[in-house]
């Protein structure tokens, strides 16, 4: 009896860490042989501590930097910009689809303890450079005709096609770097609605 009560005392298990149970990988009853690796019981998360893996193709991998400043939205919150700042940037490749991609691990700047969920897809920007006093346009204002990037502006009440030089870009807007002045109004291509028959 005392051999059975040293190997129950000896067995209890304690979480490192507090938080909830994700999974349960381990029932009651369950025989656990003792190999190389140490089994997997149950997987705890803290939700206080989620962290955004981004990853970056090699072609834009050497733009980013530790401490730059980022933001990422949700599905579950589409109208919120969530902000993080890049914490790290792993070293080993991963290969998705033929394309090579690093994880850019970012950290989350606000206490978000029950708003987020883990493994939920995030959009992610992460800010390269930070250009102030320029002339920007919304992305759609500027099309490709004839290999230059115009857009249309009203002028006399019609509208015009001005050639322009374009420069940085961001998600939603870019920059005009020539071809426009700050109080020219610009006509803005309207996205389609799905499902929807009006013009």
């Amino acid at each position: 009896m005392q051999v059975v009560g040293a190997q129950l005392s000896s067995g209890i298990i304690r979480a490192p860490i507090a938080g909830v149970i994700g999974s349960i990988s381990t029932q009651e009853g369950e025989t656990v042989a003792a190999g190389l690796s140490s089994p997997t019981f149950v997987t705890i998360i803290d939700l206080n501590k989620l962290q955004v893996d981004a990853f970056v193709d090699e072609v834009d991998i050497g733009k980013i930097a530790v401490g730059r400043s980022a933001v990422f939205t949700v599905d579950s919150y589409p109208e919120r910009d969530f902000p993080a700042t890049v914490r790290a940037i792993y070293p080993k490749a991963v290969v998705m689809d033929n394309v090579v991609y690093y994880d850019v691990v970012l950290h989350i700047d606000e206490p978000l303890a029950g708003q987020l969920r883990p493994e939920v897809t995030a959009n992610v920007v992460i800010t390269l450079e930070a250009r102030r006093g320029v002339l920007a346009v919304p992305l759609s204002a500027v099309t490709r005709e004839e290999g230059k990037s115009v857009v249309y502006v009203m002028r006399g009440g019609r509208p015009e096609r001005q050639a322009v030089r374009v420069g940085r870009r961001d998600a939603e807007r870019i920059e005009i770097v020539s071809g426009l002045n700050e109080n020219d109004r610009v006509l803005v291509r309207r996205q389609a609605k799905s499902g929807s028959g009006g013009q």
